[in-house]
């Protein structure tokens, strides 16, 4: 039930592996090396590899429409059906095809076959099939859509054939997923600002850089509009009310990560400036989430809260240098739950 760690941990990973800023931190005792190498990335990679074909538990989040729905995760799911559930699969998916990324040299040969038996041709068909079904178009929306983006992504920019060839296999169910974004959003009058898998913003986020990667002009132009229809007017956002008992993600965070990518620096300077003044103030502090039970897998969301939380603070300090002390209150947030994943 860990599985928000490991994914949040790569996206933080890989945004700041080239950061000279980033040191090595001390937790009881332990040093805690906050750069990703490849002995962790070898670690990491055992995680999907290891779930990726185990069928339960699992939790599949479907809608029944009659008796003959009732099918095994596999058969519904031939692509992503390990990992406890659909959108755990895809993120774990996009880790292997990152790490072999960032690491050309590390051992790729199960990751290679792992993929290959997934990602086929044939079985992106029954899950686009499954998107069709009347009872289950919106299945996902929009956590999972926005991870399938991020996986596509990763395998369209990669420069291995091999994972090219994965994307291309990819490319008519993420079309799909377009789609069906482009006509949800603007029936969308309100973000939902949950600290959890339907959080607007965190969406959003992924469905940009997926935008700009495959110069969709007509998806990043809408992203763009409703980002703004949703968050430009939002003013005097206070941490103070988070997180709730369950967040791995932070609302507010997540918005401003957000904002940070669609506005320009003058114009996020000025927007920041209504909406959180603090988070510009050298002083600002903030303490990570503390973890009363990890066999709760509930409660556990909280390490993937303070992992998500440093993820957006790297990416929010990049934004500026009135913004760069926000590199110290990440790596706190980092090191605090860096030794549970």
């Amino acid at each position: 039930m860990k599985k928000y760690n490991y994914f949040l941990l790569m996206l933080i990973f890989t945004s700041c592996v080239y950061d000279d800023t980033i040191d090595e931190g001390q937790i009881n005792g332990k040093n805690i090396n906050l750069l990703l190498d490849e002995k962790q990335s070898n670690r990491l990679a055992s995680l999907p590899l290891k779930c990726m074909d185990q069928e339960y538990p699992n939790k599949l989040g479907q809608v029944l429409g009659s008796e003959k729905d009732l099918k095994s995760p596999k058969s519904l799911h031939p692509a992503f059906y390990g990992c406890f559930d659909w959108h755990s699969a895809v993120h774990g998916h996009w880790m292997l095809v990152r790490l072999a990324k960032v690491f050309p040299n590390m051992e790729q040969a199960s990751t290679k076959v792992a993929l290959a038996n997934h990602l086929s041709k044939e079985n992106i068909a029954v899950e686009m099939a499954f998107f069709d079904d009347e009872h289950n178009g919106t299945f996902e929306r929009t956590y999972g859509w926005a991870w399938l983006f991020k996986l596509h992504e990763e395998l369209l920019l990669h420069s291995d054939p091999f994972y090219k060839e994965l994307g291309n296999n990819l490319t008519p169910l993420a079309n799909k997923l377009v789609d069906k974004f482009i006509t949800f959003l603007p029936k969308l009058n309100h973000p939902l600002r949950s600290g959890e898998h339907v959080n607007t913003a965190f969406a959003l986020t992924f469905a940009y850089d997926y935008a700009v990667a495959t110069n969709n002009q007509k998806f990043l132009k809408l992203i763009v509009k409703r980002s703004k229809d949703y968050y430009l007017k939002d003013e005097r956002a206070d941490m103070a009310y988070e997180p709730s008992g369950f967040d791995f993600l932070s609302p507010i965070l997540e918005e401003v990560h957000l904002m940070s990518k669609i506005l320009d620096n003058k114009e996020f300077s000025i927007w920041l400036t209504d909406f959180m003044p603090k988070l510009m103030k050298p002083t600002y502090s903030l303490e990570p989430a503390v973890v009363t039970d990890r066999k709760d897998g509930k409660l556990v969301h909280l390490d993937g809260l303070n992992l998500s939380r440093a993820w957006c603070l790297f990416a929010i300090s990049r934004k500026g240098k009135s913004l760069r002390h926000l590199r110290k209150i990440a790596d706190d947030h980092l090191r605090k739950s860096l030794p549970m994943v």
